[in-house]
């Protein structure tokens, strides 16, 4: 099976109600990268009015979702991705609507070769959040694992 963008988009959305919340955007989902966007909304702003930083760790870790979704759509029936630890650095002051943009940490081509030889691969998937001018204001590091299917 072929998960495409839409596919993928719709798929969160429709199965974790924080992507629905936040009214995430999916601009790019493939299984090389993965680009979403949080648009400026004033509900989700912290004290200095710029996104929140559970806001931000939620864009993040859902453009980590997708690219996972599209790396290996074509595992889930033997396997489950599931997010192991994270950790994010907030560089910047962000203002206004945010993009992160995630990309794998190892080719998908190894992750898949250990499930195949019966392991619970592990791998990262890095993500860079910007403002609308490209300065980085964040970046965060996902661990993720595909267990398999008992």
């Amino acid at each position: 099976m072929t998960t495409t963008q839409p596919q993928i988009g719709e798929l969160l959305a429709a199965t974790v109600p924080m992507v629905r919340t936040l009214n995430l955007e999916f601009l790019e989902t493939s299984s090389e990268r993965a680009v979403l966007r949080l648009p400026d909304q004033p509900d989700f702003h912290n004290h200095v009015a710029g996104p929140h930083a559970g806001a931000m760790f939620t864009l993040a870790e859902s453009a980590s979702g997708a690219i996972v979704l599209a790396a290996f759509s074509d595992q889930l029936s033997r396997a489950v991705p599931l997010a192991v630890r994270a950790e994010i650095g907030y560089k910047k002051l962000a203002k206004g609507p945010v993009t992160a943009t995630a990309e794998l940490g190892r080719p998908a081509a190894e992750v898949v070769a250990e499930l195949d030889a019966g392991e619970r691969p592990e791998f990262p998937v890095n993500i860079a959040i910007t403002r609308e001018d490209g300065a980085v204001t964040g970046e965060m590091s996902i661990i993720w694992t595909l267990r398999p299917n008992a």
